[in-house]
């Protein structure tokens, strides 16, 4: 059976994305780092003990998932990627977890060893949590601001690759810790390499965007943002604020010189009045930062967040938006993020955004 090349991006980003249903594979992503990121920093004492224990620390700041099982859907929201984000966070982690893992597991490790190998991986975590658009509260307790760089779509394969096949090398592989030790830094500098391409793209599609700008009429947009589409950087998708809603659309690196057209969403605030006011309605608008819809749908309202893009929106302007949240029916808001993100994949939907990410 013969494959065409330019089929093969389609199929990796089909197989990728069904794997992906419970957001499992950012975990995926962070033990891979983690364990790389282990080899590197306690390969020579640990040896291949330190690729399984950098997963785990790789994954440790994610714990805050079990919030889930007694918040409300609202407030998990901001639980989520908090205090256990956050610098405080980590560095009491790090402290902690050092001092048990040093009396418990002195094999060649000293105290500082063990700072530097658990600080490096959940550093690490929430640093790379803070390139996509969910935000990480890096600045907790002390300041609820969610840092979001934009830069990366929360699975994004091209990034993920070289970890994950360093990890499966590594994993088989025998040998010293000085021949071992490159295979990870190379696959943590592929990591970089693609953060940087990630940022030149975005300076790209931001000097482009800000170009067009200047043709919304009124002249009236009051900020921006722009972020990657899924599981790539090359398609961002943009969001433009007025006074009274948001111009959205999609624009690719390799795009002609002629702006795109972009589709208006009217933010409907006065829709708020019927909604009474609750801790769960404030804990939605803290977390959108400002970026939201309030749409009618039969006897209740939906609150749509701009900031996770619009399921299929690169070949349909008025596509739903991922994040939508029942304001008066909150038990229908079970993995909120998960539910809108991944959903609707198919052949028809990765074939045009391949074509989409081409450019026009």
């Amino acid at each position: 059976m013969v494959i065409k090349a330019s089929l093969l991006p389609a199929i990796f980003l089909l197989v990728y994305g069904h794997t992906l249903s419970a957001n499992k594979l950012d975990s995926l992503t962070h033990m891979a780092l983690g364990a790389c990121l282990g080899e590197i920093t306690a390969g020579k004492r640990l040896g291949k003990a330190a690729l399984l224990m950098g997963a785990v620390a790789g994954n440790l700041p994610d714990l805050d998932v079990l919030a889930a099982l007694w918040l409300r859907p609202a407030a998990n929201l901001l639980a989520h990627r908090g205090f256990t984000h956050s610098f405080t966070g980590i560095a009491l982690v790090t402290m902690l977890l050092a001092f048990m893992m040093n009396k418990w597991h002195q094999r060649n490790m000293q105290y500082r060893h063990w700072v530097w190998f658990i600080g490096s991986q959940l550093l690490l975590h929430i640093v790379i949590d803070a390139c996509n658009a969910y935000g990480t509260g890096w600045w907790e307790p002390f300041n609820h601001t969610r840092v979001s760089f934009n830069l990366l779509f929360v699975a994004d394969p091209l990034f993920a690759i070289a970890p994950f096949i360093a990890t499966l090398i590594l994993l088989v592989k025998h040998g010293s810790y000085l021949r071992r030790k490159p295979i990870a830094a190379v696959a943590l500098s592929c990591c970089l390499l693609y953060v940087v391409q990630a940022i030149v793209c975005k300076a790209v599609i931001n000097t482009r965007f800000n170009r067009q700008l200047s043709t919304i009429p009124g002249n009236t947009v009051q900020r921006y943002f722009t972020t990657p589409s899924p599981f790539n950087t090359w398609l961002w998708y943009v969001v433009a604020e007025t006074g009274s809603g948001y111009y959205t659309g999609y624009m690719s690196v390799f795009d002609g010189k002629a702006g795109m057209p972009l589709h208006y969403f009217p933010r409907n605030n006065q829709l708020l009045r019927g909604v009474r006011d609750t801790t769960e309605l404030r804990h939605l608008l803290r977390f959108s930062k400002g970026y939201y819809t309030i749409v009618p749908v039969e006897n209740y309202f939906v609150f749509n967040d701009l900031r996770f893009g619009q399921a299929g929106g690169w070949y349909d302007a008025a596509a739903p938006f991922s994040f939508h949240y029942y304001i008066q029916s909150p038990e229908g808001n079970m993995m909120v993020l998960q539910r809108g993100r991944f959903a609707g994949w198919s052949w028809p939907v990765l074939r045009s955004l391949w074509q989409r990410i081409r450019g026009t």
